[in-house]
């Protein structure tokens, strides 16, 4: 089945965050929202975040569930604000969150209370579980690479892969952050590419690159045929000289800091440095 994506671009950012909904149920997921962050004030404001709930409110959809694909280290996470607005939508991530956290908690200076056991989430998904978004069933791919946390979302027809596939032209994602593995994300991706070639991708960061339009969609069979890092074709030694020779010209996240700090504790800001 095909639901309906509406794409959000947050352009502090370079993010997109989707809202995925069975039109026929009016049932909705929100997929990596966004806050915005001031890095030079450390205030938090929730334009882009409004956004979305203006729009979900337009079409009358109820949103249960606020999905992350993985704990970003470039915008805070919105998941803890909108679930102000919809008490009964669950947060989820990947069950990896827990590595994640045990790794990166004693460098970010976490609340003293704070568990690196995942329970700041609604719910951690497994690989390959399943659940239902109204009448669509969706599945969950781990996919680690970029991070070890990484999941894909597949809704009916649509992949949301996170940060482990941009658009074709722009490649994939650094792999060198704690945890992260060009081998891994090479793996991680030849999964994705067994899909059905017509799979909708929609990717979560696009920065235009050549100066091209910003752009969010694709297929797994464009992926196939033109990624610039891993088309089909490409052997994984080649893929991992070049990812980490790419990797190691990258500077860290300018949000890194703030970033972590909330969204190790699923978007809560109370532990967030000022």
């Amino acid at each position: 089945m095909q639901p309906e994506v509406l794409a959000f671009f947050h352009a502090d950012s370079n993010t997109f965050t989707y809202v995925v909904a069975d039109a026929a149920t009016g049932a909705a997921a929100v997929i990596d929202p966004a806050l915005d962050y001031a890095a030079d004030t450390g205030e938090v404001s929730t334009h882009a975040a409004q956004a979305i709930v203006d729009a979900i409110a337009e079409h009358g959809w109820q949103v249960q569930w606020l999905l992350e694909t993985h704990a970003h280290a470039d915008h805070l996470s919105a998941a803890q604000w909108l679930k102000q607005h919809w008490p009964q939508a669950r947060i989820g991530i990947g069950e990896g969150i827990r590595d994640v956290q045990q790794t990166l908690a004693p460098r970010y200076a976490l609340p003293e209370d704070f568990r690196a056991d995942g329970s700041q989430f609604d719910h951690l998904f497994a690989d390959d579980e399943r659940f239902q978004l109204g009448g669509i069933q969706a599945r969950v791919i781990a996919v680690p690479g970029h991070t070890s946390d990484s999941i894909a979302y597949l809704i009916g027809d649509a992949l949301f892969p996170g940060d482990s596939l941009f658009m074709p032209d722009a490649g994939t994602a650094r792999c060198d952050f704690p945890g992260g593995d060009a081998r891994q994300l090479f793996a991680s991706i030849q999964r994705l590419y067994a899909l059905p070639e017509d799979t909708r991708v929609f990717v979560c960061h696009d920065y235009g690159p050549g100066g091209r339009a910003v752009a969010h969609q694709t297929s797994i069979g464009e992926q196939r045929r033109g990624n610039i890092h891993v088309r089909d074709g490409v052997e994984i030694e080649a893929f991992v000289a070049q990812r980490q020779a790419r990797d190691a010209t990258l500077p860290e996240p300018k949000l890194i800091r703030p970033a972590l700090q909330a969204n190790l504790q699923a978007g809560r800001c109370g532990g967030v440095d000022r």
